[in-house]
């Protein structure tokens, strides 16, 4: 009797477990509703970034699987960062499918991802940084080791795409970073198959009958992205110290400053947009802008306004760069680049009056009693009168109660200094101070 009753009831408890397990599995795995295809193609800079994480963020909340297809050298560890870090807080399903190539950066991207799938041919590894000091050697490494060992992949494989000092016998050799090939990857657990086509990786995973949404980037991530590169990047940077350089060793304000603010707006610009630096960094930089104002239109000589301006400016793009090594590695190569163009084109240039027309697009005005002839000019020759703006080396003199273009002989001489005129050079009047 006893045995009749308990049979049932250990019956009814199984089923009532698997039930109950059934049930669970269905919540905690809901239907998915489509595969979203993400392209990473291309340098990795901020504007891919913003396009890849909008695609993430869209494929969770229509809870769509995610497929990323990766063909890229690498590019800005910021944005692969970014994209990694969202990546392993994903909950749908994320396959990277390597189509040419996953160097550098993109290694980052995708041994992020859950799922690798690698095309015959294709490869991945390679992402020593740049620059390849110890200190960005040793972070990078970690990030790559944890990445791979959050997935369950080997981690001295991954360590070994950063470091050249990682050797693994058989595997890599001293003084070489890793770069699998994809029958390599395989082998050592860094793909989880080999794959021609996307239609192959979707039936491996069982998504082929699902909606297939292919996202593309919008105009504002292509703006972004494109002023964000390294390359224009830097070109924005060299424009805008360029610029303000000019208008620091000149007088009145003209083109080239016009041009350094739009370069260094785009500059600052791109970041805002993309999320990585905030308005305090944009209030820094015109700090920076209006202390060097002061500098050259108020104050005489260089002093603490300018000083101060130059920290605030430098301090505005370190914290744009959001990397001290990068920044002054930035700032460096726009500093010798402007300095080798004002150098050149002063040399070659500063006798002709296309030149003055150039640095001094809004020029002071001028009344009736301004010289207009080279014979009145030679006349000056030897004549006396006061500096009325600071000559950097041009500038405005009174001699004889009338206003002239001049330009010291040497360096700077400050407003309302005494001057002479020395020589004559075509219709460039030539002035040194006169010390008391």
């Amino acid at each position: 009797m006893k045995r009749t009753v308990l049979l049932p009831l250990l019956v009814l408890v199984l089923l009532t477990s698997i039930l109950i397990g059934q049930v669970s599995a269905t919540q905690s795995t809901p239907q998915l509703n489509a595969v979203y295809v993400i392209k990473v193609d291309g340098t990795i800079e901020l504007g891919l970034s913003q396009f890849v994480l909008r695609g993430l963020k869209q494929a969770e909340e229509y809870n769509a699987a995610v497929v990323l297809e990766i063909n890229t050298f690498g590019g800005r560890v910021d944005a692969a960062t970014e994209i990694r870090d969202y990546i392993l807080r994903m909950q749908v399903p994320v396959i990277a499918f390597v189509r040419e190539r996953a160097i550098s950066a993109g290694a980052l991207i995708t041994i992020a991802a859950p799922h690798i799938v690698m095309a015959p041919g294709s490869a991945i590894g390679a992402a020593q940084p740049i620059p390849s000091d110890p200190k960005t050697i040793s972070a990078l490494r970690a990030e790559f080791e944890a990445t791979a060992e959050r997935n369950g992949r080997n981690p001295i494989y991954a360590g070994a795409m950063v470091d050249p000092d990682v050797v693994i016998e058989g595997v890599t050799y001293e003084g070489k970073v890793l770069t699998f090939r994809a029958a390599q990857a395989l082998e050592y657990g860094y793909t989880d198959l080999l794959a021609e086509t996307r239609l192959d990786v979707l039936e491996h995973y069982d998504l082929e009958g699902l909606e297939v949404v292919e996202l593309k980037r919008n105009w504002a991530e292509k703006v972004v992205g494109f002023i964000t590169a390294p390359t224009v990047s830097q070109l924005l940077l060299t424009l805008g110290i360029l610029g303000l350089l000019v208008e620091v060793i000149t007088v009145g304000w003209g083109v080239p400053g016009t041009i350094g603010l739009v370069a260094m707006g785009l500059f600052f610009g791109g970041r805002m947009l993309t999320g990585l630096v905030g308005f305090e960094v944009v209030i820094l930089f015109v700090i920076g802008l209006v202390l060097l104002a002061l500098e050259i239109f108020v104050i005489p000589g260089f002093g603490i306004a300018g000083i101060l301006g130059l920290a605030a400016l430098f301090a505005s793009i370190v914290m744009a760069y959001g990397s001290i090594s990068t920044a002054i590695t930035s700032i460096t190569i726009a500093v010798l680049i402007s300095i080798a163009v004002i150098v050149i084109f002063w040399r070659r240039f500063r006798k002709s009056s296309g030149w003055s027309k150039l640095i001094l697009l809004n020029q002071p005005a001028k009344t009736e009693e301004v010289a207009h002839t080279q014979e009145k000019y030679s006349d000056l020759v030897g004549k006396q009168g006061v500096a009325i703006t600071p000559l950097r080396p041009a500038g405005i003199a009174l001699i004889d109660s009338v206003r002239y273009d001049v330009v010291s002989e040497g360096g700077f001489i400050a407003n309302n200094s005494k001057i002479e005129v020395v020589k004559i050079e075509g219709y460039r009047i030539v002035v040194r101070e006169i010390m008391d």
